[in-house]
């Protein structure tokens, strides 16, 4: 009876690890964050690329540099803009997933000290498998379209 109840155990376990750290799966990389003056909230744009063979989802976030964190998707529809927050953000597999200024962006508001153009900042993602994935943003102005510009 003990065989069988530590092999039942051993094949749960062997099953959990298979998809027991989603965050080794996940690669960020071109994060930046668009400043604003004084304490208004920051947009958080990054791609994303998922290199397992199934969705990974991200379903929250904090940062040390932050009092309050969460994500958007910003759309356009018959010419009105709109922001919709949303709990959780899907990954496909074997794809890359852009967050970018009118799509995707985590919003950082109450900064907990003055963010300056060049400053790094670390969001710490949390995925539904209970692994994190902290991802580092460089701090752009105002007017920045992208990492680069």
């Amino acid at each position: 009876m003990k065989t069988r109840f530590f092999a039942v155990l051993a094949g749960l376990a062997l099953c959990t690890a298979a998809h027991a750290n989603d965050a080794q799966s996940v690669q960020a990389t071109k994060g930046w964050v668009r400043v604003l003056p004084g304490n208004l909230p920051a947009g958080g744009y990054v791609e994303l690329k998922n290199t397992s063979d199934h969705t990974v989802k991200i379903v929250g976030a904090q940062s040390a540099f932050y009092g309050h964190t969460m994500f958007h998707r910003s759309s356009t529809e018959g010419g009105m803009g709109r922001m919709e927050m949303l709990d959780e953000v899907d990954l496909p597999p074997n794809a890359v997933t852009t967050f970018a200024p009118g799509g995707y962006h985590v919003m950082l508001m109450d900064a907990k000290k003055p963010v300056k153009v060049g400053d790094h900042v670390v969001v710490n993602f949390q995925l539904a498998d209970g692994s994190v994935l902290p991802v580092d943003f460089t701090a752009r102005p105002a007017n920045a379209f992208s990492l680069t510009d």
